[in-house]
């Protein structure tokens, strides 16, 4: 291999792997320095041998004689040479004793110290710069890490580099490893390989277009293309390594582990089989339940079937064609594995969007299990022209549609009655908020410290006037939006406000609070739009005047 080839192989590599930690490109750039000096040995060839090829007793006949002054020895049978250390056998040598070379026929066998073979059909051996080129059916070179096979081996035996330009095939204790060629550093044992790389062990499958072996650390350092297969899943990247027997795998490009339960991605990503660790536009989805978490980081521990993402968090629960989104700052995500439901969390700024309802809290559970969805820290949540608050509130889903609202401790609902630009009110200790099919608000059921305040609208849909009513428990049906029945459990107090005589303070209850410019769209939720801040409280105030000044009762009557 030419030298330039060789540094515009290793400029081309530092380029696509691009972030190869200092110490580890040290290590590459030292393998690529021992290939170009290798090449130089190669090419030059220097004309002054420092030692000859001996020629040792034994062979059963030996032949002398002179061409072009030359000295050339023909030798059959037993035949053995040594140089430098090294021992050479073969059927049959033609021994140019003036170049130093050598061309060895049958059964050749090259024996370098204690650990290194080559065995091969045919041989060339040039003496001057320590180059054999083995060839045959099988040339074959093994040492104690590892076996390698191939039509052709070119071996530098001063610099201990092997290369087969033709398809090879590596063995060692765990690993099988073919390519179309490829380059072994017996002293470093780092194999490279080129071209329909594949690497089988009883654990996973590995291809790729280009990979660096290192035998010792058992690391694997690949780039291109790359699929790895085994019993927890598949992985596909394109740049990074893995280490062949803790199965630890980190990779530096858009990378996917996938299995029949989940997949992962990420723009990097560590992996040792049963944890990942992924950053940059990360997502994990869960197959079975069609459930995605995104964000900036993620982690994923499949043992305890755990899933944890943050940075521009957002969970994604896909149902039929209604997708319900819930936004936090991290959320996660618990896996039932004996029902395969799952339980999603998110912590702090909640942001929620389905189709049928939206709102905000502090914090948030999703049961897949009973379809339910618990809210806690002053959480709000709008369905249609309805807003809910409470303590703490739970939302149960039917058929993926809202069903039911639990809200618990200083409960509020306001419902806007369109018609008359005015809110109907309740609000108790407990409150049921139950949902037609539609999502509208149909029954609201009060439970303790009942207060209501609700405009009563006769069949000509003119305003009769303003009910005020405190009771313990109430049972308020509800029809467009428009309290159609109410009854009473216990003592009432109240009264009918007739039109022209409501007054700004009587329209709302204590801690009434209309927030619809809060309610989050699907944009803000999934970080495609900015959530805006809360209005000072001041301003709240002065638009709530504002509007109480707009409504005069001579504008209320139709």
């Amino acid at each position: 291999m030419k030298h330039e080839k060789i540094f515009a192989l290793a400029g081309n590599l530092f380029k696509r792997w691009g972030i190869i930690k200092v110490k580890e490109a040290m290590k590459v750039l030292t393998f690529f320095v021992f290939l170009f000096a290798s090449s130089i040995a190669w090419a030059q060839r220097p004309a002054a041998p420092t030692e000859k090829v001996e020629l040792l007793p034994g062979s059963d006949s030996l032949v002398i004689f002179n061409e072009n002054g030359l000295e050339i020895r023909r030798v059959v049978n037993n035949v053995r040479f040594r140089h430098q250390g090294s021992i050479l056998y073969c059927d049959l040598a033609i021994h140019n004793v003036s170049t130093n070379l050598i061309e060895a026929y049958g059964n050749v066998k090259i024996v370098q110290g204690d650990t290194i073979t080559v065995t091969g059909d045919t041989l060339f051996y040039y003496g001057n710069t320590r180059l054999a080129i083995m060839s045959g059916r099988r040339a074959v070179l093994k040492d104690s890490k590892s076996t390698l096979t191939s039509r052709r081996l070119e071996y530098d035996m001063a610099g201990g580099i092997a290369r087969y330009p033709f398809p090879g095939r590596t063995v060692d204790k765990e690993n099988v490893l073919t390519s179309k060629e490829g380059i072994y550093d017996t002293r470093t044992k780092i194999f490279t390989y080129y071209r329909d790389v594949k690497l089988v062990n009883q654990k996973y499958t590995l291809t790729t277009d280009t990979l660096v072996y290192n035998s010792l650390t058992k690391w694997s350092y690949f780039n291109g293309a790359t699929k790895i297969v085994n019993k927890d899943g598949t992985i596909v990247a394109k740049r990074g390594r893995y280490n062949t027997e803790t199965s630890e795998s980190i990779f530096d490009n858009r990378t996917s582990v996938e299995n029949e339960s989940y997949t992962l991605t990420g723009d990097s990503l560590s992996y040792d089989g049963q944890r990942g660790f992924a950053r940059g536009d990360v997502e994990i989805l869960d197959k079975k339940d069609n459930t995605l978490l995104t964000g900036d980081v993620g982690l994923y521990r499949k043992e305890e079937g755990f899933s944890k993402v943050y940075g521009h968090a957002v969970v994604r629960s896909i149902v039929t064609e209604d997708t319900l989104f819930i936004r936090a700052d991290t959320l996660y995500r618990f896996e039932n594995q004996l029902d395969s439901t799952q339980r999603l969390i998110g912590n702090k700024n909640v942001y929620i969007f389905k189709s049928d309802f939206q709102g905000k809290c502090d914090s948030i559970v999703y049961n897949t299990q009973d379809s339910t969805v618990l809210f806690f820290r002053n959480p709000i949540l709008w369905s249609d022209n309805n807003q809910m608050q409470a303590d703490t509130i739970s939302a149960f889903l039917v058929n993926n549609k809202l069903n039911r609202m639990l809200l618990r401790s200083n409960s509020f609902v306001i419902s806007e009655d369109t018609l008359v630009r005015q809110h109907n009110q309740v609000k108790g200790r407990t409150i049921n908020a139950l949902f037609d099919t539609t999502s509208s608000l149909r029954q609201v059921l009060v439970d303790g410290n009942g207060q209501s305040a609700y405009y009563a609208i006769g069949d000509d849909l003119n305003l009769i006037g303003l009910n005020r009513v405190e009771c313990a428990k109430m049972n308020l049906q509800f029809l467009q939006n428009r309290v159609k029945r109410i009854a009473f459990i216990g003592r009432p107090e109240g009264k009918l406000i007739p039109p022209q005589f409501i007054t700004s303070a009587q329209r709302q209850l204590e801690g009434f609070n209309w927030r619809v410019t809060e309610k989050p769209t699907r944009a803000q939720v999934t970080w495609q739009e900015e959530v805006p801040p809360p209005e000072p409280k001041e301003k709240k105030e002065a638009s709530k005047e504002t509007a109480k000044a707009r409504l005069a009762p001579s504008q209320i009557i139709r």
